[in-house]
Formats: C-alpha cells, sequence, structure tokens
C-alpha cells in the first residue's frame, strides 16, 4: 500500500468515532487524567491489533486490560528512551546556568547534550514505533524487544519507505501539537485532536506492520515478457528502475 493510500484509509478509519460521540467523549476525559489515561494507550494498541481487519475503530470496553496494555507501552517507551531522557534532563541544568553566566560556556554544553538527545529519540524512536506494533499484535511484553523481528519487518517495509511514513507522522504531529497555542480555544481542541491523532497513528502503524509481516510473493528478477518484477515484493518495474516503487529496495 503507497503512503498516500495508507494515509486516507487511516483518516477514513479514524473519522468513523465520531459515529459513537459517546465513546470520543469518554476517551477525550479519560485523556486527561494521570494514570487513567494508560486506559487510552491502550485503546491505541487494540487499534494496532485489530487493524487493518476491522474497518472501524473497536469498541471502548474492558478497561482493565486496555489499562494494563497502556501501562505496557508506557514501560517499553520508557525503556528505548530512557537514554535520551537522561541526556535531555542532565543537559537542561548546565543550559539554564548559561543562560545566567553566559561565561562559564555551559550553555554551549547543555545545548549540545539537549540537542545530542533530541536527535537520538527520533532515531530510537524509528525502532520504538515498530516495537511497540509487534507488542499490541502478539500481546506480549517482551516482543517489543525482538530487534532481529522489528529490523526484518522494517526491512521488507523497506527503509526509505518506512522513514517517510516515520516523517510524515512526526510532522503531522508537530502541527496538531500546535493546535494548543491557539488562544482561548487551543486546549480545548488539543483534547479533542489528541486521542483522535492517537487512532489514526494507531490505524496507520498496523497497515505498515501488515506490510512488514505479509510473506514475500515468488517473482522473478529477469524479464518475462518484456516485463521485470521486484525480487522482494514482485512489484512491475519499469525498464529504467533502479529502485522498486512499492518497497523501496534497491532492483537486482
Amino acid at each position: 500500500m503507497k503512503l498516500e493510500d495508507n494515509l486516507k484509509d487511516s483518516y477514513n478509519y479514524t473519522i468513523k468515532l465520531f459515529k459513537d460521540a459517546g465513546r470520543l467523549i469518554i476517551l477525550i476525559i479519560l485523556n486527561i487524567i494521570p494514570i487513567v489515561d494508560f486506559i487510552v494507550l491502550g485503546y491505541f494498541a487494540r487499534v494496532i491489533k485489530e487493524s487493518p481487519k476491522s474497518d472501524a475503530p473497536p469498541p471502548l470496553e474492558k478497561y482493565g486490560e486496555l489499562w494494563i496494555s497502556g501501562a505496557k507501552i508506557f514501560v517499553v517507551t520508557l525503556v528505548y528512551m530512557i537514554a535520551p531522557i537522561i541526556l535531555i534532563s542532565v543537559g537542561i541544568i548546565p543550559l539554564m546556568i548559561g543562560a545566567f553566566i553566559p561565561s562559564t560556556g555551559l550553555g554551549i554544553l547543555g545545548l549540545i547534550m539537549v540537542g545530542v538527545g533530541i536527535v537520538l529519540a527520533f532515531l530510537i524512536m524509528i525502532i520504538a514505533i515498530m516495537a511497540v506494533a509487534h507488542m499490541a499484535k502478539t500481546g506480549k511484553l517482551g516482543a517489543a524487544f525482538e530487534f532481529g523481528k522489528i529490523l526484518s519487518i522494517i526491512r521488507n517495509v523497506g527503509w526509505s519507505n518506512y522513514i517517510l511514513w516515520i516523517i510524515v507522522i512526526f510532522i503531522m504531529g508537530l502541527v496538531l501539537s500546535g493546535i494548543s497555542y491557539i488562544p482561548y480555544v487551543g486546549w480545548i481542541l488539543a483534547l479533542i485532536v489528541s486521542p483522535l491523532f492517537m487512532v489514526f497513528v494507531g490505524r496507520s502503524a498496523s497497515i505498515v506492520y501488515e506490510l512488514g509481516t505479509a510473506g514475500v510473493p515468488a517473482a522473478p528478477t529477469t524479464t518475462v515478457a518484456g516485463v521485470r518484477y521486484c525480487g522482494y515484493c514482485g512489484n512491475p518495474l519499469g525498464p529504467e528502475d533502479k529502485f522498486c516503487g512499492k518497497c523501496g529496495r534497491p532492483v537486482k
């Protein structure tokens, strides 16, 4: 599935939440309560697990199971992000000191540490997102650390396609987070958009996951009736193609 098809499918899936206003309102309320908001994370996991076979968001039920699933996501994310969190947290201290005492050079040191932490966080999230999807699909906490399987899924999708998807989702997140800065109504809109975006990302991630775990069809790498095919995914290739337009891998 192409990126634009993925995003369109995820959008059409997400707007179906509005057909059940009660469910959406409950998600919004739960999302603003600390600890209890693990239920919303668990709903995100359920969206991943049931997609793309289901064409509508799942019912909001079995809150205990949702909370446990959400707690697992929190733990996995914390483990993956512990190094960037430490770097950024430690870097903020000299950055603040340097702001008041510029001659010490601590501000530059803090800025470097924070910058490295942010870059590291982005790089880790490339793996962590699919790790969470793998855990949600299998229902096993340990699955989030099956690095060989996770990397294999990403390779099957194609690194270029996968990273492009990550970048698009990241940009969408930044744009939507900016909603909260709209005067007077921004925080209200952010509360509404947050669970919607979470469902959107869950659906989209599940589609990417399914693409990465789908069996690779047998396909010739040489010309058959004047047509070449990708040896990885079976996609037809043009005569001048050096990379597959579907999986992004180099043509053999």
